[in-house]
Order: C-alpha cells, then sequence, then structure tokens
C-alpha cells in the first residue's frame, strides 16, 4: 500500500522543479576537456606536421659509367685468351683471338675500363654475338663509386633530390662498421628492363634479378666522401671498413622519400 501511495504521488507532480540538475560530473568535464584539446591538437599536426618514410631497394657498387658487354663480331674457335680478369684495359685493346674459316681474328675491347667477367676459355666455341666478356668503363683506379640502386617504379616519384640514402653493403659486417651514407644525384623517370640492366652492369643474371617484382627505376647515389677512413667513404660509424670497397659489390639501398603530411593520406 506504501509503494502505491508513492506512485500516485509521482504522478500527481512528476517534475520536480525545485531541485537541482546536475548535467556532469566534474571528472566527465575535464574528459570532455582532454578529448577536445587532443583531437585539435592532432587536426593541428595532420594539416603542419609531417611524417619521414623510406624505401629500400636492392643496389650495386659501381662507377658511373657502367659497364658493357663484349660480344664476339666472329664465329670460331677461342685459341688464345688475351687478357686477364681485372685488368685495366685502354680502347681497342685484344682480349681474345678466335680461329675461323677465313684466319685469325681478334676480339678488341670497344671502350676503356677493367674487366670484370671473362666468359671465353681457349678451345670454346662461340659464335658471332656470344658474350665473351664484361668490361667495367673506367679509366682510373681513382674514380669514384657510386650505388645504383633499383627502385620500385611507384616510389620514383617521391624521390627528392639531394634525398639522404643508406646503404647495406654485402661484405661489409653492418654491427660492426655501420651502413655507408650518400645521397641522390639522379633519378632516370624510365623503368628498367632486365636488358637495360644487364647492358649498365655488364651481368645478365643481375638484370633478371632486379627485375623480378617488376621494371625498377634507377636512382644514381653519390657516396659521402671521407678522408679519415680506409675505404675514402662516409660510414654511419667513424672509421667504417678497413679495406677499400670494389666496384660490383651488391647492396641494400635505402632512400628517404619526401616528407609527407597526415592529412594527404586521407586525400585521394
Amino acid at each position: 500500500m506504501q509503494f502505491r501511495q508513492q506512485a500516485l504521488a509521482k504522478l500527481q507532480s512528476p517534475e520536480e522543479l525545485d531541485l537541482p540538475v546536475r548535467l556532469a560530473r566534474p571528472q566527465g568535464w575535464l574528459a570532455l576537456g582532454v578529448t577536445v584539446v587532443v583531437m585539435a591538437a592532432a587536426s593541428v599536426w595532420a594539416v603542419t606536421g609531417s611524417v619521414a618514410s623510406t624505401v629500400g631497394a636492392p643496389a650495386v657498387l659501381t662507377h658511373a659509367q657502367g659497364s658493357y658487354l663484349l660480344q664476339s663480331p666472329v664465329s670460331g674457335q677461342v685459341t688464345a685468351v688475351l687478357a686477364r680478369q681485372g685488368e685495366r684495359l685502354p680502347a681497342n685493346a685484344p682480349v681474345l683471338k678466335v680461329r675461323t674459316p677465313q684466319g685469325d681474328s681478334v676480339v678488341r675491347t670497344v671502350a676503356a675500363g677493367r674487366v670484370t667477367t671473362l666468359a671465353a676459355d681457349i678451345g670454346q666455341i662461340i659464335r658471332t654475338g656470344t658474350t665473351v666478356a664484361a668490361v667495367e668503363k673506367v679509366a682510373h683506379a681513382s674514380d669514384p663509386l657510386y650505388a645504383t640502386v633499383y627502385v620500385p617504379a611507384e616510389n620514383a616519384a617521391a624521390i627528392p633530390a639531394h634525398a639522404t640514402v643508406d646503404l647495406t653493403v654485402s661484405s661489409v659486417p653492418t654491427e660492426r662498421f655501420g651502413v655507408l651514407r650518400g645521397e641522390v644525384k639522379s633519378v632516370d623517370r624510365t623503368a628498367q628492363s632486365a636488358q637495360s640492366i644487364a647492358a649498365f652492369l655488364g651481368d645478365s643474371q643481375l638484370g633478371e634479378q632486379f627485375t623480378r617484382k617488376g621494371r625498377p627505376v634507377a636512382v644514381l647515389v653519390e657516396l659521402g666522401k671521407s678522408s679519415s677512413t680506409k675505404s675514402g667513404y662516409r660510414w654511419s660509424t667513424a672509421g667504417g671498413p678497413p679495406f677499400r670497397l670494389d666496384s660490383m659489390t651488391l647492396a641494400t639501398g635505402s632512400v628517404r622519400l619526401a616528407d609527407q603530411h597526415p592529412v594527404d593520406w586521407l586525400l585521394p
């Protein structure tokens, strides 16, 4: 009976206008204020802030002019190998002697350089157009090395001029000597085929290896110089490795892309 009387009293006076209304607890106002401040700060950062990103890609240390594949202009049997692997030769220097039905013929270098690969042996039968050597175009031993990084084509447009590059060299223990430092010198905007890479590096296997995931873009990287390291180049550690670097050494490049505003990720 008591509960029924209370219910009837509630129906007769449903609004308790004389009682104060509590809209929110103080803790709720504090949480709301913090949320608003955080959202405002995030909005400002999304518009004015920037985020750095990098792209990793295979690389190789070379001289700036690259290499070329020396092909035999005649068919016949190799009777003499006149050059040694690693030897530096001038233009038009003899590399092989080949016996043909018309007599002996000499295969000569096209341009001055260093023989990086000899692909013919005495007694071997070769045909016209057969690759017999790879020659790196370098005139002097002191010519500087560069790195060519084969970046996926979709990332090429995001590489700014003089972007920093860190190179993990395959023959250098990174945990002891760090990474090789460099910066972007140029970006080739044309995607490279396996054939064009092989022609530049003088190595058809590398051409196939660097194009397995699609045709990349070649990024030429100038290595930082240093007179205080054995290699002559700048490393992330003070001294770098205690030996010089050779051309045609494989590496992995980490190229810094242009900074982006976070709001750009939300735009189509």
